[in-house]
């Protein structure tokens, strides 16, 4: 049986995705592995490891694992997480209508992620929305894991079941 996969590792993973980066989860082991678009070149070329630098070559060979393997499984990117959509509900949630019409109006048109960032600081509900964030990336790790039919705890599964062994 695999090896459960973290959920907060998930989660952080999924929080760094970007258009040059890929997340990929080995299903033996529970372990996420990043790999950039250079790493990715770089696998796919025939050239000897030897040919790039000391710490890049370890991501190449992981790459190139991923290449040939059918054990590792690649997380959302960022086209699967839709982060306006997250912005949006966070907006639409407030009670206050003056707060939820402020965030709702910053993220119209051009430049919103940016606008909805300085509203969020000039409101001064930072905690707010990083905790509502957070609790958006943990649904949708969830529901990737779930349908991946991964195994997957908590952190503070581990953690107690790590104190109770001691």
């Amino acid at each position: 049986m695999p090896l459960p996969v973290r959920l907060k590792d998930v989660v952080d993973a999924l929080e760094e995705a970007g258009d040059l980066i890929s997340h990929y989860v080995d299903k033996r082991t529970g372990e996420i592995f990043m790999i950039t678009e250079d790493d990715w070149r770089a696998a796919e070329e025939d050239e000897l490891i030897s040919e790039y630098p000391e710490w890049q070559r370890e991501t190449i060979l992981k790459a190139r694992e991923i290449l040939s393997s059918d054990h590792f499984v690649q997380l959302p990117d960022q086209s699967d997480i839709h982060e306006y959509e997250i912005m949006e509900r966070f907006a639409r949630r407030y009670q206050d209508e003056r707060t939820g019409r402020e965030l709702l109006r910053s993220i119209q048109g051009k430049g919103a992620f940016r606008r909805f960032k300085d509203t969020i600081s000039d409101l001064n509900i930072w905690d707010e929305w990083n905790s509502f964030r957070t609790k958006q990336f943990e649904e949708i790790a969830v529901d990737w894991l779930e349908s991946a039919e991964l195994p997957y705890t908590r952190d503070d599964e581990i953690e107690a079941s790590s104190q109770s062994a001691m």
